[in-house]
């Protein structure tokens, strides 16, 4: 296993276009990097988050979901294939099996090896979310030295401190929620209510994508972290726009986006499933 030092993980960093939505560089499962590089001096508290071979990730659970259920983890949608590739835009995975290594912290340093077992929902469309279902319960992980982040029931506040932390990277940002976005238009995709991040403290980039956005001080998921405006164009890949309600478009240079992830509930069963067909639902089916 190559280990990589500092020097040469910045050079990985400046050779990335800057955000979530390209190609992670290298394997993370494969290769080891040296977790020292964060973007600010925070001690951030990595357990229960997750690398995947080309994002990052979190371990979540539902509101009074029980321990014996099998864990559930969230990344993007976009983050699905590691082969490369995206969904199209309207188009859903739903309870799909799916056997995927991944591997969850216990802290930045330590561990464990994990594995899904069915990639239970996956759009790029409204939201850029997925969910995979884990051949272990949380009681597992738990003895493992892994917890799990509670899914928030509703959208995060404007002002309220959020951290991002990329399993991908070992690596950990903080700032607040500048926004909530009516449309936000990237290439031939369109999310919903986005995320906005302030200006400073979320400059995210490549393998990030995926990452857990979190209330800060508490083990809660608000949101999923997956793209920003790399050189200020307009609505093209990498470079998101911003549409209001009348249709003006606004582009922010630098500035950084996560997803809804709250909808999850809207489909939920009592038994803690997805299911599409709820009444309710705010998920895209696709064609289900």
């Amino acid at each position: 296993m190559v280990r990589f030092s500092i020097s040469v993980l910045i050079g990985f960093l400046l050779s990335l276009n800057a955000w979530g939505f390209p190609r992670a560089p290298f394997d993370a499962l494969e290769v080891e990097v040296t977790p020292t590089y964060s973007l600010t001096d925070v001690n951030f508290d990595f357990n229960g988050i997750v690398a995947l071979s080309n994002c990052s990730a979190s371990v979540v659970r539902f509101s009074g979901q029980p321990k014996t259920s099998k864990a559930y983890v969230l990344t993007n949608g976009h983050c699905i294939s590691p082969w490369g590739g995206f969904l199209q835009p309207g188009e859903v995975v739903y309870r799909r099996n799916d056997s995927r290594s991944m591997r969850g912290f216990i802290n930045r340093e330590n561990q464990v090896s994990l594995r899904a077992e069915m990639l239970v929902y996956a759009t790029m469309t409204n939201t850029d979310a997925a969910l995979y279902r884990l051949t272990s319960t949380y009681q597992d992980l738990e003895q493992l030295g892994v917890f799990s982040y509670e899914l928030a029931f509703e959208a995060p506040e404007i002002g309220q401190n959020i951290q991002i932390l990329s399993g991908y990277w070992k690596a950990g940002f903080q700032c607040h929620v500048d926004g909530l976005i009516y449309e936000l238009r990237e290439a031939g995709w369109t999310f919903h209510d986005s995320i906005r991040y302030s200006d400073s403290g979320c400059e995210i980039y490549g393998g990030t994508s995926g990452s857990p956005v979190i209330a800060e001080g508490e083990k809660v998921v608000v949101g999923v972290n997956n793209t920003g405006n790399e050189s200020g164009r307009e609505c093209t890949m990498n470079n998101p726009c911003e549409v209001d309600k009348d249709g003006n478009k606004t582009v922010i240079p630098g500035r950084g986006y996560a997803q809804q992830t709250y909808w999850f509930y809207s489909c939920l069963s009592e038994d803690f499933n997805i299911d599409l067909s709820r009444e309710g639902c705010l998920l895209p089916q696709g064609n289900n």
